[in-house]
């Protein structure tokens, strides 16, 4: 009979503890990165972050635990529950943040993302689909790419009616690209989705995003025409290139950061948005190499999970896993640099933000719970109809 001793013994070498290392170290430079981004801020930030990392990595340990595969069986429940949770938004639970998106959900003092949690949701549901899909229909065939773009589509808009959150929406539309390019579909659908883009977008700009969005997409290329002053729209993402560009090599220090530690006047969002530039400014370019390596090793980590687990499903599911990282990262980025638009997107593990860093060691717990019990490569996923 084996002892306690064995069964942790040998659950530790079944879980992916490499993964598990890479999330705490990123959320461990996170936490120092907020502490020193909030210190004017009070304290509170710092406990809410820390009380996030204990539920996360409890849960990474029990989602290692879960079969990703019986979870996904239950899709019907889940599918409810992707919805559900957005439509929640409409209840008065629903409310309004500071940039006018009506996108978290907030009772007895705690604030929740809905959108966090239903990325994992909608990879789970997206992966099991194409998987049966590919076992037992035609994944190119046109009914088949017609419920798959059907189900992007109705989360797509039912999301941005809702909560006019562009930046989790765009989430949900290239995490759907990444999946069924790796599932392998015909690329003449991606030509046909290039131009069902070319036509929608337009009709998107002018009837769908609003005039706030459409500023706000439009600011990093024409910042002069739209705020000539510096003083509106382009007065955050200016402070945020300031404090990369004054960081240099090695960076001011922590607690030391001019735009970082500036109460009126510096990045509002440092904390969360500006996270990355806050790492700029104080722990200079080796603090921001850091970063990029530290999530592009758990992206690679994922994907290397994904390949290796012969099972097209957890293949899908760990790519998908990866892709919202991939995205998120070079959104965050991005915008601190001037490349992107500022769409208030997390960087993952390291901003502020206790629905982001629980959801994202749940979703990391997938994954390793894919590594901890690899399936043959003959595995058929699913014998019951989607």
């Amino acid at each position: 009979m084996k002892t306690k001793m064995a069964i942790v013994r040998e659950f530790l070498k079944r879980a992916d503890m490499l993964l598990f290392t890479l999330c705490l170290a990123a959320s461990v430079m996170g936490l120092v990165a907020i502490s020193s981004a909030t210190r004017t801020m009070g304290s509170s930030y710092i406990y809410v972050q820390s009380f996030a990392l204990v539920i996360g990595v409890v849960l990474y340990f029990l989602f290692t635990l879960i079969d990703a595969d019986i979870f996904a069986d239950q899709w019907p429940l889940l599918l409810v529950a992707e919805f559900g949770l957005i439509a929640l938004l409409l209840t008065p639970l629903g409310y309004k943040d500071d940039t006018g998106n009506r996108a978290w959900l907030r009772f007895l003092g705690i604030g929740i993302q809905p959108a966090e949690v239903v990325k994992v949701i909608y990879i789970v549901l997206t992966a099991k689909h194409i998987t049966y899909l590919k076992e037992y229909r035609s994944l190119s065939s046109p009914l088949s790419v017609f419920q798959l773009v059907g189900h992007l589509l109705l989360l797509f808009g039912m999301y941005m009616v809702i909560s006019s959150d562009l930046g989790n929406a765009l989430v949900f539309f290239f995490v759907f690209v990444v999946m069924v390019f790796a599932a392998g579909i015909k690329l003449y659908w991606f030509l046909f989705g290039g131009a069902a883009m070319a036509l929608a977008i337009p009709l998107a700009w002018n009837y769908v995003l609003s005039d706030n969005q459409k500023i706000r997409i439009l600011l990093p290329y024409m910042q002069e025409q739209i705020d000539p002053s510096g003083y509106g729209l382009s007065w955050e993402p200016t402070r945020a290139r300031l404090a990369l560009s004054s960081g240099r090599l090695w960076g001011t220090g922590l607690y030391q950061g001019t735009q970082t530690q500036t109460a009126e006047g510096g990045l509002r969002s440092k904390h969360a948005d500006y996270i990355f530039a806050c790492i700029g400014e104080e722990m200079g370019m080796v603090g921001c190499i850091v970063v990029i390596l530290l999530l592009a090793a758990i992206i690679i980590r994922c994907v290397y999970v994904g390949v290796r687990c012969h099972s097209t499903f957890g293949m899908l599911v760990c790519i998908g896993m990866a892709a919202v990282i991939c995205f998120q990262l070079f959104n965050s980025v991005g915008m601190c640099t001037g490349l992107t638009p500022v769409i208030g997107l997390t960087l993952p593990f390291f901003s502020y933000g206790g629905s982001s860093l629980v959801t994202m060691f749940a979703a990391m717990g997938i994954v390793s719970g894919i590594r901890y019990r690899p399936k043959p490569t003959q595995f058929r996923a699913y014998s019951s109809e989607f």
